[in-house]
């Protein structure tokens, strides 16, 4: 072990540099949680500790940042609302009918995009030029209600 010498705490931060970069290519926080492993054993070893106990200390310090601290940290990374996308992400838009919407007929222009519209009450109609409010999507038709703005 005389190629270590006294700077093996260099080479403990070495591999916790090399652990953190590699955890900017799979963004996992698993590499990030062996890299502080090794940044702790480099302070052990900096601080004179043998190679024995630095290899404690990262396993030690590793093994507790995967099961104590990750957990709470991806939870929160992935905790907070999902937005909808794809034509879900019309639900709530405002659209403007192009052609009379009734239970039969109608199309709508919603974000830009043409839709073939039904009001979601079969009894409603809307002629050209309404506001109407997207309340569902099902399939290729836009279901929709008057607009709260007309």
């Amino acid at each position: 072990m005389d190629w270590l010498g006294d700077d093996i705490w260099l080479t403990w931060m070495a591999i916790g540099v090399v652990l953190s970069v590699v955890e900017l290519a799979s963004m996992e926080l698993v590499f990030l949680m062996f890299g502080v492993g090794a940044f702790a054993a480099a302070v052990a070893a900096g601080v004179g500790a043998p190679l024995v106990v630095c290899l404690v200390v990262f396993g030690a310090v590793s093994a507790g940042m995967l099961s104590l601290a990750r957990p709470p940290i991806v939870r929160r990374l992935h905790a907070g609302p999902s937005l909808p996308s794809g034509q879900h992400g019309l639900v709530g838009q405002i659209g403007v009918v192009d052609e009379p919407v009734s239970r039969d007929a109608g199309q709508i222009t919603v974000r830009g995009q043409r839709w073939l519209a039904r009001p979601l009450d079969p009894d409603a109609h809307f002629e050209s030029g309404d506001e109407v409010l997207v309340v569902a999507i099902e399939g290729a038709i836009a279901r929709v209600t008057a607009s709260h703005a007309s």
